[in-house]
């Protein structure tokens, strides 16, 4: 990663450009983890403020609060609060950080996905075994997370 990188390059190659995708499989296990763990928080805490009124609706809330957080975060530095934490962020195919808009797109596909157990795991196979160890999500948007570049 001694080069930064620029708009019209697209992604990174992971042949010339390895370093940008170095231990990323386990930083994003990393990041995943302290997301779910604040989603959590933020969502226990809304279902506390509201008398326990919104635990009822539990699952509702905890994805309604996870696409917030994550497009929010996501839209304002392309990363998570645990991807910033773990130094990896998302860029789009053109290698460029996200925008509100692809923020959104991610978030939502992201979500739908991982509402399948099969396809949660198709992801996570796909995350370990691909050359940019891309999420199937990351496959069907064309985005990848990297290494922050220095």
């Amino acid at each position: 990663m001694t080069h930064a990188m620029t708009h019209a390059a697209g992604l990174p190659d992971p042949e010339y450009d390895h370093a940008f995708y170095d231990g990323v499989p386990a930083k994003r296990l990393f990041a995943w983890v302290v997301d779910v763990l604040i989603i959590a928080t933020i969502s226990l805490v809304l279902g506390l403020l509201t008398l326990t009124v919104l635990l009822w609706v539990w699952p509702i809330l905890y994805m309604v609060v996870a696409f917030l957080y994550r497009s929010a975060t996501i839209a304002s530095g392309s990363a998570t609060l645990g991807m910033r934490l773990m130094n990896i962020e998302l860029r789009n195919g053109l290698g460029r950080r996200f925008s509100g808009g692809e923020a959104m797109v991610h978030t939502f596909c992201y979500l739908a996905l991982s509402a399948s157990v099969i396809l949660q795991l198709v992801s996570i196979g796909l995350i370990a075994a691909s050359r940019r160890h891309q999420g199937l999500h990351d496959h069907i948007l064309g985005t990848a997370a990297i290494n922050r570049p220095r």
